[in-house]
């Protein structure tokens, strides 16, 4: 089973409608109007549009397939002093520099600048910490960095208006 936040599931859903009643619509008229200008074998447009319209099309079964089998978390944790999915979390880095991360579903991680997988290293090793815990994650070729947990929110940094929590 997936998981997805409320938000992620709306981006994708909304995509899923543009691309069915918008973008597809307008790519299968320019297709036809193409290919009514005859030989097809050297008609660039024609090419292009063919192309375009399969590439739209495994992008909405891509999207059908995965939405049906998601489960939107809607409910925040009943402990929101850790770090649970859903959750945006500030690190600070050995260095000082500090880094907010939100933790989502494979499906819309990246999608927005901070969004990482609940399957990332990173999630991983931040999942069930608590403000100034340090948290090591191991990373590709063996490396490591070393994290202290200086926030802990479940409400959008944008929205909200309280502070992120800290103990």
């Amino acid at each position: 089973m997936s998981y997805i936040t409320p938000e992620g599931y709306q981006r994708l859903s909304s995509e899923m409608v543009f691309l069915w009643k918008k973008k597809r619509p307008e790519i299968v008229r320019a297709l036809a109007d193409a290919a009514a200008e005859g030989d097809r074998s050297e008609n660039a447009e024609y090419i292009y549009r063919k192309k375009e319209l399969r590439e739209t099309d495994r992008r909405l079964r891509y999207l059908e397939r995965h939405l049906k089998d998601i489960k939107v978390v809607r409910d925040r944790p009943a402990n929101e002093s850790k770090i649970y999915f859903g959750a945006w979390v500030t690190l600070e880095d050995l260095d000082g520099e500090l880094h907010t991360y939100r933790i989502v579903g494979g499906l819309e991680a990246g999608y927005t600048p901070g969004d990482i997988s609940l399957f990332s290293p990173v999630a991983k090793a931040l999942l069930g910490k608590s403000v100034e815990d340090e948290v090591t994650v191991d990373l590709p070729e063996n490396k490591r960095a070393v994290y202290y947990v200086v926030s802990i929110q479940y409400d959008s940094p944008e929205t909200s208006t309280s502070q992120p929590m800290a103990q």
